[in-house]
């Protein structure tokens, strides 16, 4: 198989504006198992759409956004859903910001000699297929954009901003992730950033500028977002996978008890993930298992034991359509942060 054939049907992203779920999901109330776990999150994310008083924080993991999901993502900000994102550094860069770029993922298969894949220079993520010289060019975009950064210490979110900052001039695709998230003040956190194409870029910038050039501060990220969590009257978590991003983001209620502040556990949460309670994870363990740690609490939370793929765009357009949204008052995270930062250097 030839370069062309291989990548030749593009992955087409999931639009939940164009369908309404609400009578599959007032379906799925009456019925068990994972239908009715699948309910109970939808009205969980509905209640956190009608708490204005509520941020609620996206985090996600593993490969959805490749896989067909991204719009999803874009219009959960685009409609004020969503005030705050933690995700990984794929999720962000290999995914979102490469297609902004003008790039696609394509549909593929599993079942494929991998040799042959790396002989015509192409990734694999199960059965979506990524061109690797593409990528390449995704990670020396980072590259040139740290190179065009005062040299100092960024957090995740600060230089994730600049991505977004450059998208708007230079986005082939408009209704990026991180473009979209920029118009609206909506911080990005990836607080594993360089575990991504980012890191490739990130250390030819370091490489190529020895003694002026950016570095990133995770430390700051964590400080950042549990700012944000000590401002925040509540918060409401929406997590896709587990791992890193949902650790972070739940642990930002013990941080700010550390600096001496007192503040309620997150009040709404979902996960949707196919990770597994028998290793004593669960990828960052179960939300009841959280509530022990003074993380979540435990009277609006539902675990989804579904590839995210299968149920979020229902969960999703059954939110959209309810039209809670339109009410709700849109939270400016960015702004709060960089405030914050100016008047603690003056």
């Amino acid at each position: 198989m030839t370069h062309k054939v291989l990548l030749n049907e593009p992955i087409e992203h999931i639009d939940i504006t164009t369908f309404d779920s609400t009578p599959i999901i007032n379906a799925m109330h009456k019925m068990s198992f994972s239908s009715r776990d699948t309910a109970t999150a939808a009205t969980i994310l509905q209640q956190m759409i009608k708490d204005n008083d509520c941020t609620n924080i996206l985090t996600l993991a593993g490969s959805t956004s490749a896989a067909g999901c991204m719009q999803i993502y874009v219009d959960m900000v685009k409609c004020g859903m969503i005030d705050v994102i933690v995700a990984t550094g794929a999720a962000i860069v290999d995914m979102d910001f490469f297609e902004a770029l003008g790039f696609k993922h394509y549909q593929g298969t599993p079942h494929v000699d991998d040799k042959l894949l790396r002989d015509q220079y192409i990734d694999r993520i199960y059965d979506v297929y990524i061109d690797e010289e593409e990528l390449q060019h995704c990670d020396l975009t980072i590259k040139q954009i740290a190179d065009n950064l005062p040299p100092r210490a960024y957090s995740s979110r600060e230089l994730i901003r600049e991505m977004g900052k450059y998208l708007v001039t230079h986005s082939i695709k408009k209704r990026s992730l991180i473009q979209t998230a920029y118009e609206h003040d909506v911080p990005i956190f990836c607080p594993a950033f360089v575990d991504s194409s980012a890191g490739f870029g990130l250390v030819k910038h370091q490489v190529d500028n020895p003694t002026q050039h950016i570095t990133l501060d995770a430390i700051k990220d964590f400080f950042e977002l549990t700012q944000i969590k000590i401002a925040a009257k509540k918060t409401g978590l929406f997590m896709i996978g587990g791992g890193v991003p949902k650790n972070f983001a739940q642990d930002t209620v013990i941080c700010a008890e550390m600096l001496g502040y007192i503040v309620p556990m997150h009040q709404y949460a979902v996960q949707i993930t196919v990770a597994d309670v028998r290793d004593g994870a669960c990828s960052s363990s179960t939300l009841k298992e959280a509530a022990s740690w003074g993380k979540v609490d435990t009277i609006y939370e539902q675990m989804v034991y579904a590839e995210a793929t299968t149920v979020l765009p229902l969960i999703v357009s059954h939110a959209y359509h309810q039209l809670d949204w339109i009410n709700r008052t849109r939270q400016t995270w960015n702004s709060y942060l960089e405030s914050a930062q100016l008047k603690a250097a003056t």
